[in-house]
């Protein structure tokens, strides 16, 4: 707990030699609309303040409370000893059963103390634990009822299903001996100062119609994203899960990585040889509800409905079908906790993309409900303060003892402070997902001409976020490529795109536009939309088809639970020119560094002429969305003087466009102002076509030019 202090000591030492209070309302300096509210930010503080205070007096500091790994569940000392303890304060009797003792429910009773917990200690047997590594165990419980139920341990770290037995889950005492267990070999990579994502699902990481695994994700994936210029992969699916078309968001054991790709060794290798590649590596926690299963789940696991769960129709998600946590318990907080440290520690993840943050931050979990911005909406009864405290308290422990990890919000409200500190009274997180945007550009694919697009609209809602909170941008996720909707490449070409995709076939008018639009957007996006960029595996290339996994409904298919990047390395098919430019796109922001800068001066919005000019971190970005007129030296205003050369350019043969920028050409600037800007320049912008410049000294500096064929 020392670090806490020391850490938290030093943010408040910080907000006072700036001036900034103390009690949760260092917020309203950075935004002076919240000011109304300032009760609001204290009392929210104050909980915060409060659950580490009664953890530091009670469970002897955060940091001990935060590794109950290593209290509950099975623990193997140095002698073979086994514990295991399991809170279930509902049951009257416990018992610990598996294969070690032919399942005898009466053999290895465990005694129960005030708290509710029960333990037993299991001496080693010949010299070796009792029970053997990867043996089937559960726990047994007598109710009040005198019902005897068996349930899958809490903290189990490893379960396994066989589907030609039953759907349910089996856990496993996972305790390999030494010369089985994983040696991490590369340290954490430092944390990114421009955050690269690329979101990644183990299972359908291969063309193959089955389920992929953790050391093909490692051998196959790994250097596939380092080399499209990613830094972050975030990893879907891995809590275990009983349902695979779930996505990996109906958990089932908390503490278990998912069986279906392989061991737990399996994932730290994985984790480890990401790092050697210098790619950060974070993981999609689910902690905004469970899955409802009983037999291999949480819900009413020692009998009672409200044990990690609210009672009644608070404690369930009527949309998600699933179990929502009591975020005010004491034991649920040590849990949730106890979960962020283990994949920590346990696989050296770098930080965590919280699932469903909106959910848990209002009581209507943000169902029928649609937010306007009024700050009303994000300070009144609808909000579950309790749930605020816990992502508080969550993200100042990883930050406090882990200061480069990394916290993404999946949160649609726009929740004001929400990737603001703690000692700000902030919720804490690093970044939070620009929901709108994509929805915004479904909307205009769906809905609107290309000659009918509103760019004024397209920059406003690509720069609206909140002031001081980093966003991660994106033009679509897992969610657009799930079956029932559309991937941006299926919006532009639709059926064309399983005939004429082939560089044999002329290039149609509607793939033309299709890659032309697909590379802009995700350009536009990529420069304009916040501190941070995320693409959806596949979608950097166009695939060609849906997400959707084995179920009923499809007669357990694999056809749509696959990706396939073969398609990117056959030399005959258009999809390696979408792959090559999101590749350039990337490493060229690894090189000028834009996402790190502070938000765009758009110096230019024309109707019209569908121009878009706006310049961010040193650089000159020039879009023509114009779907037939080019323009020939027209004038763009540049606040930094030099001279001009292109880098990159989007309509390049090796991008798929068709070559009509000479990337041979200096662009020097003069001292005429011309949009509010010092300087300008003239450029020949065709249409569909994006240019993106970096100054630079005298006939020294660099340009990039992004140029997309109509």
């Amino acid at each position: 707990m020392a670090a806490v202090v020391e850490n938290s000591s030093n943010s408040l030492a910080a907000n006072a030699a700036k001036g900034l209070p103390n009690d949760g309302t260092g917020a309203v300096k950075i935004d002076p609309w919240l000011e109304p509210f300032k009760d609001v930010l204290k009392r929210r503080y104050a909980r915060a303040q409060e659950w580490i205070e009664k953890i530091n007096a009670t469970e002897g500091g955060l940091d001990k409370f935060s590794k109950g790994i290593e209290t509950f569940g099975f623990n193997v000392d140095a002698k073979g000893n086994i514990t295991y303890r399991e809170w279930a304060p509902n049951a009257v009797e416990a018992y610990l059963v598996g294969d070690f003792n032919g399942w005898n429910r009466k053999s290895h009773p465990m005694t129960k103390n005030q708290f509710g917990v029960f333990e037993i200690v299991l001496p080693p047997k010949d010299g070796q634990p009792a029970i053997p590594h990867n043996s089937k165990v559960k726990i047994s419980l007598e109710l009040p009822t005198a019902e005897r139920v068996d349930r899958l341990p809490a903290w189990i770290k490893y379960v396994t299903q066989d589907l030609s037995v039953s759907p349910a889950y089996e856990a496993r005492f996972w305790n390999p001996p030494a010369s089985q267990i994983y040696k991490f070999k590369n340290p954490r990579p430092p944390k990114p100062a421009s955050v690269r994502v690329y979101e990644a699902h183990v299972g359908i990481s291969s063309p193959e119609l089955r389920v992929a695994t953790y050391k093909e994700f490692t051998k196959n994936m790994l250097p596939r994203i380092r080399d499209l210029g990613y830094n972050v992969i975030q990893l879907m699916a891995i809590m275990e899960h009983a349902y695979y078309a779930s996505f990996g968001y109906q958990v089932n054991n908390f503490f278990a990585a998912s069986s279906r790709y392989g061991t737990p060794e399996d994932l730290k290798e994985l984790v480890d040889t990401a790092h050697g590649m210098g790619l950060t590596v974070l993981l999609d926690v689910v902690h905004s509800h469970a899955s409802k299963n009983v037999l291999d789940g949480l819900n009413h696991f020692d009998g009672s409905d409200h044990q990690y769960f609210h009672e009644g129709s608070r404690g369930r998600h009527e949309l998600w079908d699933s179990r929502l946590f009591n975020y005010g318990h004491h034991e649920v907080m040590r849990f949730l906790l106890s979960n962020l440290r283990f994949w920590m520690d346990e696989f050296h993840f770098d930080g965590f993309r919280f699932d469903g943050v909106t959910s848990m931050l209002y009581h209507h979990h943000g169902i029928g409900t649609g937010f306007s911005g009024g700050y009303h909406e994000y300070f009144g009864s609808d909000v579950d303060e309790e749930a605020v405290a816990y992502l508080m308290v969550a993200n100042q422990m990883l930050h406090d003892w882990y200061p480069n990890v990394i916290t993404i919000a999946e949160d649609v409200s726009g929740m004001p402070a929400l990737c603001l500190p703690l000692s700000l009274g902030g919720v804490g997180f690093d970044y939070r997902l620009a929901m709108a945007i994509p929805d915004m550009w479904i909307k205009i694919l769906k809905e609107q001409k290309d000659e009918d697009w509103d760019v004024s609209n397209i920059c406003w809602t690509l720069t609206n976020r909140r002031h001081g909170e980093k966003t991660i941008a994106y033009c679509e996720s897992h969610d657009q490529a799930l079956v029932g909707d559309k991937t941006l490449m299926m919006h532009l070409c639709d059926a064309e795109m399983y005939t004429n995709m082939s560089v044999l076939t002329p290039l149609t008018a509607v793939i033309d536009r299709g890659m032309a639009l697909h590379k802009m957007i995700r350009l536009l996006t990529h420069g304009l939309g916040g501190e941070g960029y995320l693409n959806f595996e596949g979608n950097e290339f166009g695939h060609p088809e849906w997400l959707d996994f084995p179920r009923e409904g499809n007669q357990n298919s694999f056809w749509y639970a696959r990706r396939q990047f073969n398609l990117t390395d056959d030399h005959l098919l258009r999809y390696q020119f979408l792959n090559n430019f999101d590749r350039l796109m990337n490493t060229c922001e690894a090189r000028f560094g834009w996402l790190q800068a502070p938000q765009a001066y758009i110096s230019l919005k024309h109707q019209g002429d569908k121009v878009i000019v706006f310049e961010r971190g040193g650089c000159v970005f020039v879009f023509n969305l114009h779907p037939s007129q080019s323009f020939s030296d027209y004038r763009i205003g540049i606040d930094v003087p030099g001279t001009y050369r292109v880098v990159l350019n989007t309509d390049s043969k090796e991008v798929g466009g068709h070559d009509r920028i000479d990337e041979s050409t200096r662009f020097f600037t003069e001292p005429t102002e011309w949009n509010n800007r010092k300087n300008s320049t003239h450029v020949y912008i065709p249409c569909r076509t994006a240019i993106v410049s970096f100054p630079g000294l005298a006939c020294r500096c660099r340009v990039v030019f992004r140029a997309f064929g109509c």
